[in-house]
């Protein structure tokens, strides 16, 4: 029998209807993450796959990109949906502070997935036991340009203290420490293990690694609300007590227009699926991305994310509640 006008025109309709539903339901993320040269680059690549795998009605790929301040910076002119940034600039960058003054940028955390202790690391014949021996002492902040050197310096200002900073690379300062030119240097860790320099430099003579003191913390939580105080467990490296610092962790952020219930999807589908992540980055392994995120982390979460945290009995730090 042959279709009538109104038939065709029936079937035109819901054919528009059904393809209106399967573009919406394809919702298309893009991720960004750092140079592809970077073991983080591959975290993301990880994450890409559990999302396309994983969250249903979401396809996911990843940007390589120049990390914190570019993705920050992306996401504020809506070029990205999510992407890497470190705790410490993240929070800069939401308060309009130091690169960003005057030019906030609105972005939502998701998770942290490693944790960066900023370990100062000293000579034991140095004779520097506290922070406050600093005071005077060839001490090198960090690489030069390196976000553990910007900080470091802010911790030491707010704390009053004033070392005599020495720069270089890290091949300059590892050389100088193994030969008592410089007393100390601040060095991101691993973990809760302290980075190989580090280790290169116990091969050739003692090192310790001085503690925040209670009062210090207080005063950094206080004050710099961009880093987080942790705790590291003895062994960080041998003979190595367990002690206080300062570090920032590596997180991914959202644009807060951000689907609540596809960030409450992808949260869950990274949150339940460990392996693939730990297999391209190490750092993850028996770590608590939960716990991880709830403890370092500096900017609201978004509403999807805390809405999984909750959902796991986590209570949710007033600095980290929703703000929609």
């Amino acid at each position: 029998m042959k279709p009538t006008l109104k038939t065709l025109l029936a079937a035109a309709v819901s054919t528009t209807f059904l393809t209106a539903g399967m573009a919406q339901a394809n919702e298309r993320l893009l991720i960004g993450s750092t140079s592809s040269s970077s073991s983080h680059y591959g975290y993301f690549v990880a994450v890409n796959q559990i999302i396309n795998s994983q969250v249903e009605g979401v396809s996911a790929s990843v940007a390589e990109t120049g990390a914190t301040v570019d993705n920050l910076r992306r996401l504020g002119r809506h070029q990205i949906d999510m992407g890497l940034v470190t705790t410490n600039t993240g929070y800069h960058a939401y308060a309009g502070q130091e690169d960003f003054d005057g030019r906030p940028v609105d972005s939502r955390l998701l998770w942290v997935y490693t944790v960066a202790p900023q370990n100062v690391v000293m000579r034991q014949d140095a004779g520097v036991s506290t922070l406050e021996d600093l005071e005077g002492v060839r001490f090198n902040p960090g690489i030069t340009g390196s976000a553990t050197e910007k900080t470091t310096e802010a911790v030491m200002r707010t704390l009053g203290i004033s070392p005599n900073y020495v720069r270089g690379s890290t091949t300059d300062i590892v050389d100088a420490m193994k030969d008592g030119r410089v007393m100390g240097s601040a060095k991101s860790g691993v973990g809760n293990r302290l980075d190989g320099s580090s280790m290169d430099i116990a091969t050739f003579t003692p090192i310790s690694v001085l503690s925040l003191t209670d009062e210090q913390a207080a005063t950094l939580r206080e004050e710099m609300p961009d880093v987080a105080i942790v705790d590291v467990p003895e062994g960080a490296g041998e003979g190595i007590p367990a002690y206080t610092t300062w570090a920032f962790g590596v997180a991914v952020h959202a644009h807060p227009d951000l689907d609540e219930e596809t960030a409450y999807r992808i949260v869950k589908a990274v949150m339940e699926n460990p392996e693939p992540q730990a297999n391209a980055f190490s750092a993850v392994r028996d770590a608590d991305l939960t716990q991880m995120t709830l403890e370092v982390g500096t900017v609201p979460l978004h509403a999807g994310a805390a809405r999984y945290f909750e959902e796991q009995g986590l209570e949710i730090p007033d600095a980290l509640r929703p703000v929609e």
